[in-house]
């Protein structure tokens, strides 16, 4: 009786690791399917090299390309496969629809020359590992359903005597196959998803993994030069940290008593304005703070350019450069047409667990929504991230954008619900000028003031005034001001 060895072997792609809860269990047969350009092929050669670098043999198969494609894949991601075993059939004789030969003969008991040459190198090599691609040839050759079903079922039998790990490439020519998902161990699918505009989405599903606990529904994943990346959907609950709630200054005493004392660690704060009314300018001040005190700090720029966010917040008094030289600063210049929200979601993780980030902001949400439209749980996911966020000590800022300057403002999606606290930002006119008013409308943590004062941005940062007592149609959006309180000094140039 063979004795299975119960530990996880590695796929090779950690992320994918991670999802199966360790990785695959070995000597059993795998299904991985997915349509052309899914990256089935660049799966299966990651999984062979993990197996090389760790000492074990590996076999790849091939029905549908040749050595020579398959080492030029290897090339375009910078690997050397001369250290895998390549047995190529597709210019077997065996494989010509003349000869008229399944692979297996219906009595299951005689093999066809092609099964014969592939059970003799396995037999000569050993191989640990086995990569066996496709299947749809042998679903063209079987010629009915049964053989087919009994061909993979010899499979297993002949790779499970040699205590062999086997991936099964399949590229879903037919619809649905239930006889391959009941025999196979585990079925791991790919997806490659067109959008109208952008890069295309590609996402993974582990239909099924017979015992063992692992990570369910979908998760992002890219194929790029260096093999694929997977990003596990994050789970907030399996994050948790402990830390020490305080208060700190957002950098302006008159904001910090806006806010009942200033920002509170492991809570994150919603900006909400109108475009130009200073929602970046009021997150960077308060991260320039954060980065006064020491800590280390992200920000993940959507919607404006590098240079001209750096000489705005310069011409205003806020230098950021020193910071981003000794990388206590990292700003992220991203663009929303080639993101997924499992890869930025993976960039908070790694700015918080692996750089130890304390202060995130996110300029905007809205650049972040339009990139994903189609995306029904978009809400859900920036609930995870956020939750994550706030387990994990990080102070986190998020700018919201809304339409329409002077009228009734509008925005995407209301994201009020899930903010701890709420900054509000309005253009009103007051002496026949255009002035900035700002309050802060919710706050769970500290008692905050609920107050209108005016704000000024000027070349010393921002200046918040006294309150603005006469003040009618601010929630409505259309703010009007018939109040006495006087208007603060132009200071300098408002941004």
């Amino acid at each position: 009786m063979t004795t299975y060895n119960s530990d996880r072997i590695s796929t090779g792609i950690p992320g994918l690791d991670d999802i199966l809860g360790g990785g695959l269990t070995p000597q059993r047969l795998y299904l991985v399917e997915g349509s052309p350009g899914a990256g089935k092929t660049t799966l299966g050669l990651q999984f062979l090299l993990e197996g090389r670098a760790r000492g074990e043999r590996g076999l790849y198969i091939t029905l549908s390309e040749t050595t020579d494609e398959l080492i030029a894949v290897g090339h375009s991601h910078g690997w050397d496969l001369n250290a895998l075993s390549i047995f190529e059939l597709a210019s077997d004789g065996e494989l010509d629809p003349d000869a008229q030969q399944s692979v297996f003969h219906p009595s299951e008991i005689e093999l066809g020359e092609t099964t014969r040459n592939v059970m003799n190198q396995v037999d000569t090599l050993r191989p640990v590992r086995v990569v066996f691609d496709s299947l749809s040839e042998m679903r063209l050759l079987a010629q009915n359903p049964l053989r087919y079903r009994r061909q993979i079922l010899a499979l297993k039998q002949f790779f499970s005597a040699r205590e062999c790990t086997v991936l099964l490439l399949d590229d879903k020519t037919s619809q649905s196959d239930q006889h391959l998902h009941s025999i196979a161990h585990g079925v791991i699918s790919l997806e490659q998803i067109a959008r109208e505009y952008g890069q295309e989405r590609r996402r993974v599903n582990i239909v099924k993994m017979r015992g063992v606990r692992f990570r369910g529904g979908y998760h992002d994943y890219t194929l790029d030069t260096g093999g694929i990346t997977m990003y596990p959907r994050l789970v907030a609950a399996e994050h948790i940290r402990d830390f020490k709630a305080s208060i700190s200054s957002s950098g302006n005493a008159e904001f910090d008593a806006l806010l009942g004392g200033g920002l509170v660690r492991g809570t994150n704060t919603l900006v909400v304005g109108p475009s130009g009314i200073g929602k970046t300018t009021l997150s960077t001040r308060c991260m320039l703070a954060a980065l006064e005190r020491g800590e280390l700090a992200d920000y993940y720029l959507f919607d404006e350019g590098l240079g001209t966010f750096f000489t705005r917040s310069r011409q205003l008094g806020l230098d950021l450069q020193p910071y981003v030289e000794d990388e206590r600063l990292r700003i992220h210049h991203i663009d929303p047409a080639e993101l997924s929200p499992g890869e930025f979601a993976q960039k908070l993780r790694d700015a918080v667990g692996a750089r130890n980030s304390r202060f995130i902001v996110i300029d905007s949400l809205n650049a972040y929504l339009q990139a994903m439209p189609g995306e029904q749980y978009l809400i859900l996911q920036m609930h995870e991230m956020l939750s994550f966020l706030n387990q994990q000590g990080v102070t986190t800022m998020m700018i919201l954008g809304q339409h329409g300057l002077m009228s009734e403002a509008r925005t995407d999606i209301d994201l009020s619900y899930l903010s701890d606290t709420t900054v509000l930002m309005r253009f009103f006119e007051a002496n026949g000028n255009v002035r900035r008013a700002l309050s802060v409308i919710k706050s769970r943590t500290t008692r905050n003031a609920l107050s209108i004062h005016e704000l000024q941005l000027d070349d010393g940062g921002i200046r918040v005034g006294d309150p603005l007592v006469g003040f009618e149609g601010v929630l409505a959006g259309i703010p009007a001001y018939r109040g006495l309180t006087p208007m603060m000094e132009q200071a300098g140039n408002a941004d």
